[in-house]
């Protein structure tokens, strides 16, 4: 595809290293240093005003397929998607976008103002860390075909039934699969034989009421004391806050600017806002952050966050969760003692892979690096329609986890046959997913 980003910031550059190794990527930005950092990849650049008609037609986007417009400005995104639109009527387009003004939920499309999808990456990282501290158990959770389907991600403690059993044994509820295994650095794709050991994180997908019955396998009987501190106040901390407070928490948010500190204890009611540095210890040992559920520090800095979470975890908070801005980073956080470390700049780069791929992805999730699950609806003449499944040969490092037929959700056998307009979600490897696409091509 010919691709043209607006935007070589953090989240312009994830975008670019994704796609520039299989489509041909222009990347257009004002500043200087941004635009000498790009140049590393397997890009073209230009250097210049992403909105501007002019640099738009230098990029070729009369003959561009995909525009993604991800500046930290939400109006020189959306403008520059729309322009684009007027150019070329047949180019998709993607815009980021911040501000509550303009979005309110972490994808919006809106086509009729020229663009196929608006998205929100802080609106997107609070609300996967909002669905992980709903349920304490999970590492990470996403739903799939309107809420029929869900995927979770969760840890296998030391008293835990599963541990040592195969899996053939494990006796999981019925419409829902163990559909991968991480031990360590390694991810599986399990078979009836494979042990499950302690430490391992297994990700489980099936019809949304059978995976929750199935995590309370997983349940830690510690006491909840509901109190969750969230440190920093900026977009991600102020949305996680306003989803938080929809339930019975006990909210603690700490945020060093002091302007922006009186602004949000007016304006967020029923929460313990404290003008303070996160990483001072003095502060976490005064609110008592060895009491807290969790602790989530999701300000602007990598390194203020990775601190924070370690002092607190140090200090005795049962789980932390940190903002990362750098996705290489994510990786790391966690092998030096965070819980779960997440990064905003994942979810538009998922959101780009979906128009990248044509056998029209409706959601992709990412799986720390190593797997991915995509939803589709299988289409009238791809190749595994109406064919049993054991007589598909699917890739090894690829499972259909789950169909839905309309308001039936199959967790299918070797016998299943995939059918036109099914809604089918599969665990894949990255390295696996052309012969997904090929399959449902």
């Amino acid at each position: 595809m010919r691709v043209i980003i607006i935007g070589a910031g953090d989240v312009g550059y994830q975008v670019a290293k994704t796609l520039c190794k299989d489509n041909d990527v222009f990347i257009i930005d004002k500043d200087e240093i941004a635009c000498n950092r790009v140049r590393e990849l397997d890009v073209q650049v230009l250097q210049g005003n992403g909105a501007d008609v002019k640099l738009l037609n230098k990029a070729n986007v009369t003959e561009a397929e995909l525009v993604v417009a991800v500046t930290g400005m939400d109006e020189v995104n959306i403008v520059a998607c729309m322009t684009s639109k007027i150019l070329n009527g047949k180019v998709k387009t993607i815009a980021r976008v911040s501000n509550p003004d303009y979005i309110d939920r972490p994808v919006s499309v809106r086509e009729t103002v020229g663009m196929n999808a608006m998205i929100c990456p802080e609106l997107s990282l609070a609300s996967e860390i909002s669905q992980i501290l709903y349920i304490p158990e999970a590492i990470d959770v996403d739903n799939f075909v309107s809420g029929q389907v869900k995927m979770m991600e969760l840890k296998v403690g030391e008293k835990n039934p599963l541990v040592g059993k195969k899996l053939s044994e494990s006796a999981l509820p019925e419409c829902c699969i163990m559909s991968a295994i991480i031990r360590g650095s390694e991810l599986m794709i399990p078979h009836g034989d494979d042990v499950i050991q302690q430490n391992d994180r297994v990700v489980i997908v099936g019809k949304t009421e059978a995976v929750d019955e199935t995590r309370k396998l997983f349940e830690e009987k510690e006491q909840s004391s509901g109190k969750i501190a969230v440190v920093g106040g900026g977009e991600v901390g102020y949305y996680l806050i306003k989803l938080l407070s929809k339930a019975n928490f006990k909210l603690t948010l700490i945020e060093l600017d002091k302007k922006r500190s009186e602004q949000l204890a007016q304006e967020l009611e029923n929460v313990l806002v404290i003008n303070g540095d996160g990483t001072d210890i003095n502060l976490l040992k005064e609110e008592n952050i060895e009491s807290m559920d969790a602790v989530v520090a999701v300000t602007n800095s990598d390194e203020k966050n990775l601190l924070c979470s370690l002092l607190a975890k140090r200090m005795g908070a049962k789980k932390v969760i940190a903002r990362t801005d750098r996705p290489d980073y994510a990786q790391l956080f966690e092998m030096v003692g965070v819980d779960i470390a997440l990064s905003p700049i994942q979810a538009t780069v998922n959101e780009v892979l979906k128009y990248t791929m044509g056998i029209g992805i409706l959601s992709m999730v990412n799986i720390e690096d190593k797997g991915k699950i995509i939803e589709l609806i299988a289409k009238k003449g791809s190749k595994i329609i109406n064919k049993k499944l054991k007589d598909v040969k699917f890739p090894r490092g690829a499972i259909v986890s789950v169909i839905v037929r309309e308001k039936e959700v199959i967790v299918p056998g070797g016998n299943h046959v995939i059918l036109p307009d099914d809604r089918v979600v599969i665990f894949s490897l990255p390295s696996e997913l052309p012969e997904v696409e090929e399959l449902f091509g």
